[in-house]
């Protein structure tokens, strides 16, 4: 065995540690790309929010955008839409993660690996899927004038905040399934046999044992789906609600229907702050929270 002990010493004294300078220089191509790609546009962004359209540097752009109604309306709208659809996200992904993890059914496999393929789907592919069928010429009210002979069917909810909110739910809910999905599959089955052989119901049984576990990654599915709704900019679009502008929203209509640049820069930087105060928020709860 001592011999065995200096023999492993012996090797481990021959291996090299990487120096910190050749660690350096490895981290070097990663953090000029990143300042190439991402920092460097990001510094351009805010350079133009200081440069109103009649030259020099200041606030202005601030103050005007700040003054205006549609900033504030467009900012309460993504305050709200937001983690509305990020609570009805939770509340669905968690629903549709126990019965994929703990109820038997034919097919749970397949829909488990449905779920991943869904993720690479674009956001406006499930808006026109929507469109399809509750718009205004969908199969909903096709099939409720058919039968009815009304001009029009009752399902006209899609260009309303509704119409948003139900969109954002549908295409986002699986962002928090995947990680539930993972922490069930680690969930140790002999507490659930516990629980139930001593008499435990299925509402107390998820209730006391699967929702601690499930914690920690319904905290982290939630913090992202509510960072991609504050930035969410194809659904809106494409749903055409009424009356409906958020932040990214704002951007556009600045930036290429009224060619105000620097007040388009001036919300983009708004809504950077709140996406990076988020998850520097999300941070120091998980931290603390020993997650």
């Amino acid at each position: 065995m001592a011999e065995a002990v200096r023999t492993a010493r012996a090797v481990g004294g021959g291996a090299r540690r990487p120096r910190p300078f050749g660690a350096l220089v490895w981290a070097l191509p990663p953090v000029a790309l990143l300042a190439l790609f991402f920092l460097y546009p990001l510094a351009l962004v805010v350079q133009q929010s200081f440069r109103p359209d009649s030259g020099g540097t200041s606030v202005q752009p601030y103050a005007d955008v700040f003054a205006s109604e549609a900033f504030r309306k467009a900012l309460w709208t993504t305050v709200w839409l937001a983690p509305a659809s990020t609570a009805g996200c939770l509340v669905l992904g968690f629903l549709l993660a126990l019965v994929i993890a703990f109820v038997p059914f034919p097919g749970a496999k397949a829909v488990a690996r449905f779920v991943d393929v869904f993720l690479s789907f674009p956001s406006f592919l499930i808006t026109l899927a929507l469109l399809f069928v509750y718009g205004t010429v969908g199969m909903a009210n096709g099939a409720w004038t058919g039968l009815t002979g009304a001009a029009q069917g009752p399902f006209q909810f899609l260009n309303t905040p509704w119409g948003v909110l139900l969109a954002e739910t549908t295409y986002f809910t699986p962002f928090v399934m995947r990680p539930l999905l993972a922490a069930f599959s680690q969930l140790d089955t002999a507490q659930l046999e516990a629980a139930s052989s001593l008499g435990a119901r299925a509402p107390r049984i998820v209730r006391k044992v699967i929702l601690p576990e499930a914690l920690p990654a319904l905290a982290a599915g939630g913090s992202l789906v509510l960072v991609l709704c504050l930035n969410e900019f194809g659904i809106v679009l494409f749903t055409g609600a009424k009356g409906v502008t958020t932040l990214p929203m704002l951007v556009y209509s600045k930036a290429i229907l009224e060619s105000d640049y620097p007040g388009a820069c001036v919300v983009a930087v708004v809504n950077v702050l709140i996406s990076v105060g988020l998850y520097g928020l999300y941070r120091v709860v998980s931290r603390r929270a020993g997650a």
